[in-house]
Protein backbone atom coordinates (compact mmCIF):
# COMPACT_ATOMS: atom_id res chain seq x y z
CA UNK A 1 0.00 0.00 0.00
CA UNK A 2 2.39 2.46 0.93
CA UNK A 3 4.93 1.29 -1.90
CA UNK A 4 1.83 2.12 -4.62
CA UNK A 5 1.46 4.91 -2.89
CA UNK A 6 5.04 6.25 -3.01
CA UNK A 7 5.10 5.25 -7.00
CA UNK A 8 1.90 7.24 -7.93
CA UNK A 9 3.71 10.28 -6.27
CA UNK A 10 6.40 9.89 -8.32
CA UNK A 11 5.00 8.82 -11.57
CA UNK A 12 2.37 12.15 -10.88
CA UNK A 13 6.11 14.58 -10.29
CA UNK A 14 7.59 12.84 -13.45
CA UNK A 15 4.32 13.94 -15.25
CA UNK A 16 4.57 17.39 -13.94
CA UNK A 17 8.04 17.70 -14.76
CA UNK A 18 8.01 16.72 -17.98
CA UNK A 19 4.81 18.94 -18.91
CA UNK A 20 5.67 22.30 -17.07
CA UNK A 21 6.10 25.45 -18.71
CA UNK A 22 9.96 27.09 -18.45
CA UNK A 23 9.97 30.09 -15.57
CA UNK A 24 10.80 32.34 -18.36
CA UNK A 25 9.99 31.63 -21.91
CA UNK A 26 11.24 34.90 -22.90
CA UNK A 27 14.68 33.96 -22.17
CA UNK A 28 16.47 30.70 -24.08
CA UNK A 29 19.35 30.55 -21.45
CA UNK A 30 17.05 29.95 -18.47
CA UNK A 31 15.26 27.46 -20.90
CA UNK A 32 17.64 25.03 -21.84
CA UNK A 33 19.54 25.36 -18.24
CA UNK A 34 16.03 24.55 -16.78
CA UNK A 35 15.72 21.61 -19.32
CA UNK A 36 18.90 19.91 -20.92
CA UNK A 37 17.03 17.62 -22.64
CA UNK A 38 15.72 20.02 -24.64
CA UNK A 39 18.77 21.77 -25.74
CA UNK A 40 20.52 18.30 -26.78
CA UNK A 41 17.21 18.05 -28.63
CA UNK A 42 17.34 21.34 -30.17
CA UNK A 43 21.01 21.03 -31.10
CA UNK A 44 20.21 17.59 -32.87
CA UNK A 45 17.31 19.50 -34.84
CA UNK A 46 19.93 21.77 -36.27
CA UNK A 47 22.60 19.06 -37.09
CA UNK A 48 20.14 16.84 -38.56
CA UNK A 49 17.79 19.02 -40.94
CA UNK A 50 20.18 21.99 -40.62
CA UNK A 51 17.30 24.83 -39.06
CA UNK A 52 19.20 26.74 -36.68
CA UNK A 53 18.16 26.59 -32.83
CA UNK A 54 17.30 30.00 -32.10
CA UNK A 55 14.90 29.39 -35.02
CA UNK A 56 13.12 26.09 -33.68
CA UNK A 57 12.78 27.52 -30.32
CA UNK A 58 10.87 30.69 -31.60
CA UNK A 59 8.41 28.84 -33.74
CA UNK A 60 7.64 26.72 -30.25
CA UNK A 61 7.86 30.35 -28.69
CA UNK A 62 4.87 31.29 -31.03
CA UNK A 63 3.08 27.99 -31.26
CA UNK A 64 2.46 26.95 -27.48
CA UNK A 65 4.50 29.07 -25.53
CA UNK A 66 6.25 25.69 -24.37
CA UNK A 67 2.86 24.23 -23.01
CA UNK A 68 2.87 20.48 -23.70
CA UNK A 69 -0.67 20.00 -24.34
CA UNK A 70 -1.57 23.12 -25.94
CA UNK A 71 -4.63 23.46 -28.09
CA UNK A 72 -6.65 26.24 -29.60
CA UNK A 73 -8.90 27.84 -27.84
CA UNK A 74 -12.69 26.28 -27.79
CA UNK A 75 -15.10 29.13 -29.35
CA UNK A 76 -18.40 29.83 -27.00
CA UNK A 77 -21.97 28.82 -27.64
CA UNK A 78 -24.29 31.37 -25.80
CA UNK A 79 -21.32 33.41 -24.64
CA UNK A 80 -21.13 30.74 -22.07
CA UNK A 81 -21.45 27.03 -23.78
CA UNK A 82 -17.68 25.76 -24.69
CA UNK A 83 -18.21 25.22 -28.59
CA UNK A 84 -15.94 23.03 -30.83
CA UNK A 85 -12.23 23.37 -31.40
CA UNK A 86 -11.30 25.45 -34.90
CA UNK A 87 -8.66 22.71 -35.79
CA UNK A 88 -6.88 20.04 -34.09
CA UNK A 89 -4.04 21.70 -33.96
CA UNK A 90 -1.81 19.79 -30.73
CA UNK A 91 1.40 19.87 -28.67
CA UNK A 92 4.20 22.15 -28.56
CA UNK A 93 4.55 22.41 -32.14
CA UNK A 94 0.22 22.94 -32.72
CA UNK A 95 0.78 20.55 -35.72
CA UNK A 96 -2.84 19.48 -37.27
CA UNK A 97 -3.56 15.65 -37.23
CA UNK A 98 -3.28 15.53 -40.99
CA UNK A 99 -0.14 17.43 -41.05
CA UNK A 100 1.33 15.10 -38.25
CA UNK A 101 0.44 12.07 -40.09
CA UNK A 102 2.08 12.97 -43.02
CA UNK A 103 5.69 13.75 -41.26
CA UNK A 104 5.49 10.30 -39.64
CA UNK A 105 4.68 8.51 -42.88
CA UNK A 106 7.60 10.87 -44.49
CA UNK A 107 10.00 10.93 -41.36
CA UNK A 108 8.39 7.12 -40.63
CA UNK A 109 9.03 8.34 -37.17
CA UNK A 110 5.82 6.56 -35.88
CA UNK A 111 6.69 6.62 -32.41
CA UNK A 112 6.55 10.01 -32.30
CA UNK A 113 3.84 12.23 -30.07
CA UNK A 114 3.09 15.98 -30.10
CA UNK A 115 3.40 16.58 -26.66
CA UNK A 116 6.61 15.37 -26.53
CA UNK A 117 8.70 18.08 -26.94
CA UNK A 118 12.30 16.22 -28.64
CA UNK A 119 9.30 14.68 -31.44
CA UNK A 120 7.92 18.38 -31.46
CA UNK A 121 10.99 19.96 -32.81
CA UNK A 122 11.95 17.42 -34.83
CA UNK A 123 8.55 18.53 -37.02
CA UNK A 124 9.46 21.88 -37.05
CA UNK A 125 12.91 21.07 -38.49
CA UNK A 126 11.68 18.70 -41.27
CA UNK A 127 8.53 20.81 -42.07
CA UNK A 128 11.27 24.27 -42.29
CA UNK A 129 14.06 21.59 -44.02
CA UNK A 130 11.30 21.12 -46.71
CA UNK A 131 10.14 24.48 -46.68
CA UNK A 132 13.47 25.66 -47.94
CA UNK A 133 13.84 22.92 -50.63
CA UNK A 134 10.61 23.23 -52.11
CA UNK A 135 10.17 27.01 -51.69
CA UNK A 136 13.96 27.87 -51.17
CA UNK A 137 13.17 29.83 -48.02
CA UNK A 138 16.84 30.64 -45.84
CA UNK A 139 16.74 28.33 -43.02
CA UNK A 140 17.99 31.37 -41.16
CA UNK A 141 14.59 33.44 -42.29
CA UNK A 142 12.65 32.80 -39.61
CA UNK A 143 9.83 35.08 -41.13
CA UNK A 144 9.48 33.51 -44.08
CA UNK A 145 9.98 30.00 -42.96
CA UNK A 146 6.93 30.46 -40.46
CA UNK A 147 4.51 31.90 -43.06
CA UNK A 148 5.23 28.70 -44.73
CA UNK A 149 4.73 27.16 -41.49
CA UNK A 150 1.49 28.52 -41.22
CA UNK A 151 0.05 28.95 -44.28
CA UNK A 152 1.44 25.66 -45.74
CA UNK A 153 3.33 25.22 -48.81
CA UNK A 154 0.58 25.89 -51.39
CA UNK A 155 -0.75 28.40 -49.59
CA UNK A 156 2.86 30.01 -49.54
CA UNK A 157 3.22 29.27 -53.23
CA UNK A 158 -0.17 31.27 -53.58
CA UNK A 159 0.90 33.64 -51.25
CA UNK A 160 -2.10 33.78 -49.42
CA UNK A 161 -0.69 35.00 -45.86
CA UNK A 162 -0.58 38.88 -48.35
CA UNK A 163 -4.55 38.93 -47.26
CA UNK A 164 -3.65 38.38 -43.93
CA UNK A 165 -2.19 41.34 -42.20
CA UNK A 166 -2.55 39.71 -38.52
CA UNK A 167 -0.57 36.85 -39.81
CA UNK A 168 2.25 39.11 -40.82
CA UNK A 169 2.60 40.67 -38.24
CA UNK A 170 2.81 37.44 -36.19
CA UNK A 171 5.55 36.71 -38.75
CA UNK A 172 7.28 39.57 -37.91
CA UNK A 173 6.69 38.61 -33.98
CA UNK A 174 8.70 35.14 -34.61
CA UNK A 175 11.15 36.84 -36.42
CA UNK A 176 12.07 39.48 -33.39
CA UNK A 177 12.17 36.55 -31.34
CA UNK A 178 14.78 34.38 -33.09
CA UNK A 179 16.66 37.06 -33.31
CA UNK A 180 16.18 37.81 -29.55
CA UNK A 181 17.41 34.08 -28.73
CA UNK A 182 20.10 33.97 -31.15
CA UNK A 183 21.72 36.93 -29.04
CA UNK A 184 20.90 35.29 -25.87
CA UNK A 185 22.30 32.03 -26.95
CA UNK A 186 25.89 33.21 -27.95
CA UNK A 187 25.98 34.82 -24.19
CA UNK A 188 25.42 31.54 -22.59
CA UNK A 189 26.58 28.65 -25.28
CA UNK A 190 29.92 27.75 -23.55
CA UNK A 191 28.43 27.55 -20.53
CA UNK A 192 25.42 25.29 -21.77
CA UNK A 193 28.11 23.29 -23.56
CA UNK A 194 30.26 22.99 -19.92
CA UNK A 195 26.34 21.38 -18.70
CA UNK A 196 25.80 24.38 -16.39
CA UNK A 197 24.68 27.62 -16.55
CA UNK A 198 24.93 30.55 -13.30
Amino acid sequence: MRCSFLILILGSLLMTGCSSQPSNINNVCTIFDENSDWYDAAKDVQKKWGVPLHVTMAFIHQESKFVSDAKPPRSTFLWIFPGPRPSSAYGYAQVLDETWDHYLSKTRNYGADRDDFEDAVDFIGWYNYTSHKRLGISKWNAKQLYLAYHEGHGGYERKTYLKKKWLLKVSNKVQRKASQYLKQYKSCKADLERGWFF
